[in-house]
């Protein structure tokens, strides 16, 4: 075997020979990368034999282990789901992986309620509601959402659906709503609605246009006119979307078509959604480490990422080429399909190779326009920090930049927030947030002092940690190249007395941002500059500065919202805060108190049946 220390040799010698996951460590403690194996001894031992034929990247990675983690399990199927969530939760840098670390948006059709909403979230639960997606972006799921409900005009209000409130919303005047707070609809018809609109999202159209035929057919025949009308536009509406739908196959087989597109260390995947045998849309995802990658292993660890996310599991996916893992992938879509059969199989002839081959267009088209994309932002980050260098009369263009603002109302629930942009873009890992603790009423000042001083006593004790060789946390970890706080004269001059308390001074760029002519202010300089109108320095610095107050304004209304919370719970008899927190913890609001039943609010430990009367009478 290659050149190991002892301690890695021991834990070698000691893998059992048994089906399980490994977790490779670096020096910090950092999971660098996760595997499966039936037999983890072999596995993982393999990686350090001299004769081991890997590509560049995992010889890389194999100098950088200093420590390897191991979980048992009792076969391959369980090996790939601990996987795959390790994985997900962990994203290891030299594991294949989508781009990006956020979770994607769905369509959550709240079925569990009388009269459904329609909204988008990040989150799929076990809550009885529906879910489409994954969706690539937000703007993709709302562009949807703006077609279906024209031709399906769901509830969006938060009124209490009687039938008898006198007047109906705006959304009711221009025909955005079906109106079931007047009575316009009953509740079975505004669930068939829903119903419809569901079918809809899979491709299922024909049932929904045949019944919407027989109903214009009787409202018309009972002079109904006005009612048969909409109808009918309902029906054009639906034709007109379903037009434009290509046919790509007479066996209404519910498909996912996967192809990919490679080009300079990037892979590209392309899906198709084939619904009923029509092409009824699209999504196309982004990879990393896959430079040295085989195409079998890119689509592989696509498959399981992709449908670990995935609403809804098709009958068939159709791949590019063959891959090794193809029995025990379709073993775990069988059972994410519920038990029903998942054929995958690439194909070789016909229509399904024809549309394997147009997908394959798609995502070659699409890496190609992503690149032209990536190498025009690259051009204007690189203009943009030539300019902050200037400005700032740096050495050489800064590579770290932190933003900090306050947000309050009226000075409760202050908090302040930090945001971080490295190479002049955006490293949301990095944000923090500091909800301010020593300053009382409404003083941004003193409240920026104490976010800055906390800020660089962590930076202090990180280089602490970095001698003993304990995990830091890299927000922290590093000084900025330049620093910037929302504010003029006032808010910069207490920044400088911080960066004085802490030697720092003279040895960070800072500045001040005044909002309104957005003049940058420099120490111990009465003289504002103002960077060039159109400029991308000026561009970047705007940016920076609002998402610094986005990010400011997002975490002091969730602060002042569970404030809020905790306020009303604290006035109810017997809930004290442990029990405040218990309750929060798990129903997570009071709506969710109010709509949780007796015995779900029983299993919450420290609740009595006393305490939820006291619940029922004070909330309700």
């Amino acid at each position: 075997m290659t050149n190991i220390n002892d301690r890695l040799q021991g834990i070698l010698d000691t893998l059992p020979i048994k089906p399980g996951c490994y977790l490779m460590k670096n020096g910090q403690g950092e999971i660098i990368y996760v595997g499966k194996a039936i037999n983890l001894r072999s596995r993982v031992r393999s990686y350090f034999h001299d004769s081991a034929d890997l590509e560049l990247r995992k010889k890389q990675m194999v100098l950088k282990i200093e420590d390897i983690e191991w979980i048992l399990v009792g076969s391959e199927l369980e090996a790939l789901i601990l996987e795959m969530n390790l994985i997900k939760r962990h994203r290891p840098y030299y594991n294949i992986r989508l781009k990006d670390d956020k979770r994607y948006p769905y369509i959550k059709i709240h079925w569990n309620e009388q009269y459904p909403k329609v909204t988008v979230t990040r989150r799929m639960i076990d809550d009885g509601s529906r879910y489409y997606g994954p969706y690539t972006s937000v703007w993709a799921v709302h562009q949807t959402l703006d077609v279906i409900r024209k031709i399906f005009p769901y509830l969006t209000c938060d009124r209490l659906i009687t039938g008898l409130d006198k007047r109906a919303c705006l959304y009711f005047d221009i025909k955005l709503c079906v109106g079931p707070c007047i009575g316009a609809v009953n509740n079975s018809q505004y669930r068939q609605m829903i119903e419809d609109l569901c079918r809809f999202l899979e491709g299922k159209t024909d049932p929904i246009v045949k019944r919407l035929q027989s109903e214009m057919e009787s409202a018309s025949e009972k002079m109904l006119y006005e009612k048969a009308a909409s109808i009918r536009d309902q029906i054009r509406a639906i034709d007109t979307i379903v037009e434009k739908q290509k046919v790509v196959s007479q066996d209404q087989i519910d498909s996912d078509v996967i192809a990919m597109a490679r080009e300079n260390g990037e892979a590209c995947v392309q899906i198709f959604f084939i619904r009923n045998g029509k092409l009824i849309g699209r999504e196309y995802f982004i990879l990393e480490g896959t430079e040295e990658a085989l195409d079998s292993e890119i689509i592989e660890e696509f498959l399981k990422q992709f449908y670990s996310e995935a609403a809804n599991i098709p009958k068939e996916v159709l791949l590019p080429n063959e891959i090794e893992e193809a029995n025990i992938i379709r073993q775990w879509l069988n059972i994410r399909r519920g038990g029903e059969k998942v054929d995958i199989h690439v194909p070789h002839e016909g229509m399904s190779n024809e549309i394997l081959g147009l997908a394959k267009e798609n995502a070659i088209e699409t890496l190609r326009s992503l690149r032209t994309q990536w190498q025009a932002d690259t051009n204007r980050q690189t203009e943009a920090l030539s300019e902050l260098q200037t400005a700032f009369n740096l050495a050489e263009p800064p590579n770290r930049i932190e933003c900090y603002d306050i947000s309050n109302t009226q000075g409760t629930a202050s908090v302040g927030s930090m945001v971080v942009f490295t190479q002049g873009v955006a490293n949301k890992k990095l944000y923090r947030k500091f909800n301010i603790k020593t300053v009382e009423g409404p003083d941004d000042f003193a409240s920026m002092e104490e976010v800055l001083t906390r800020r660089f006593k962590r930076w202090v004790a990180s280089q602490e940690e970095k001698k003993v060789g304990a995990k830091i946390d890299e927000s922290f970890a590093l000084l900025p190249d330049i620093l910037i706080v929302d504010g003029g004269k006032g808010q910069l001059g207490r920044a400088i007395s911080v960066l004085d308390n802490f030697g720092l001074s003279g040895k960070i760029p800072i500045a001040g941002l005044a909002k309104q002519e957005e003049e940058l202010f420099f120490p111990n300089d009465p003289i504002s500059i103002r960077l060039p109108k159109n400029s991308q320095g000026l561009y970047l610095i705007q940016r920076i500065r609002d998402e610094a107050h986005r990010f400011a304004i997002t975490a002091h209304r969730s602060r002042r919202s569970k404030i809020s919370i905790a306020s009303q719970l604290d006035k109810i008899p017997g809930v004290g805060p442990i029990r405040r927190k218990a309750l929060l913890a798990n129903l997570g609001s009071i709506e969710g108190i109010i709509n949780a039943t007796d015995e779900e609010l029983l299993e919450i430990s420290g609740i009595t049946r006393e305490v939820v009367k006291n619940l029922r009478t004070y909330l309700e």
